[in-house]
């Protein structure tokens, strides 16, 4: 795994062809899991322009955001879809894809941005916060080692997506100086949606796959919240998830310490959000 301060995979680095398919090829809650990030990842050019044009003016994070960022999760929405179509050959993905992002458009605007871009970046912290947990956790659960390394790779790379997006908050925050009261209301805000309409746009569009008999989506839609939730309260820790949220706060380290001890109601918060 790389990670250093850029990332320096590509597509081809990821070994699809030596995926063993008999490993993963049944199992339906994996597929679900990869499936449903890869539509996100792949939709997450809408979301990147919008930052885009919402921080115009500001080159440095707008070429970091067109030229990094951008770039790299759409090479793991592309990786994921790469497994995908190698293990699950008669998943239609493209045009599933595009019943997605058709829906999936309407939804991800500028408006939907936080007001201020110092607030907008502990917001995208928030949800750097949330992938690198998914990721992290798909890395440990994975039954099959191809997608454990893919896991790896973009567990990586969200985590140094989290640190820019910290970064350039601060900067912001120092001629905002956005109460903290503000900022934790927008850290809250946020964490109660991290499972968000994106999540559930793109499930819709995957769930009825090899569904079980009788299965309605809402049915299958809580039910797959149960396994996720399952699965990341096992492998991602508490205390790293509960750093990475209070991190914008610019709490003093000794209070950082003592929630971090005391981590269990905010991971449980973000826990139930995700559900």
């Amino acid at each position: 795994m790389y990670a250093g301060n850029g990332s320096q995979w590509q597509l081809e680095d990821v070994a699809i062809d030596r995926i063993d398919r008999a490993e993963v090829a049944d199992d339906w809650l994996t597929f679900r899991i990869v499936a449903t990030a890869s539509f996100i990842e792949t939709g997450s050019d809408l979301y990147a322009h919008n930052l885009v044009d919402f921080f115009a003016g500001d080159t440095e994070v707008g070429h970091w955001l067109a030229q990094s960022w951008e770039p790299e999760e759409l090479r793991h929405g592309a990786a994921l879809r790469a497994y995908v179509e190698r293990v699950w050959p008669s998943f239609d993905w493209p045009s599933r894809f595009r019943a997605f992002l058709a829906e999936y458009s309407r939804t991800c605007t500028v408006a939907d941005l936080e007001p201020t871009r110092a607030l907008e970046l502990a917001a995208r912290c928030i949800v750097e916060m949330g992938t690198s947990a998914l990721y992290r956790s798909i890395h440990a659960y994975a039954p099959e080692s191809v997608l454990g390394d893919l896991a790896a790779l973009i567990y990586a790379d969200e985590v140094r997506h989290y640190k820019t997006f910290l970064r350039h908050f601060h900067r912001y925050q120092h001629s905002e100086r956005q109460p903290r009261t503000r900022v934790g209301r927008t850290l809250v805000k946020r964490l109660l949606a991290t499972s968000g309409e994106d999540g559930r746009c793109a499930y819709r569009h995957i769930w009825d796959f090899a569904a079980r008999k009788g299965e309605t989506f809402e049915t299958s839609y809580r039910a797959f919240g149960r396994d996720l939730t399952r699965i990341v309260r096992r492998h991602a820790p508490s205390e790293m998830l509960t750093r990475m949220t209070l991190k914008p706060l610019g709490l003093p380290a000794p209070v950082v310490d003592a929630a971090t001890r005391l981590s269990g109601p905010i991971y449980r918060l973000w826990l139930s959000a995700a559900r």
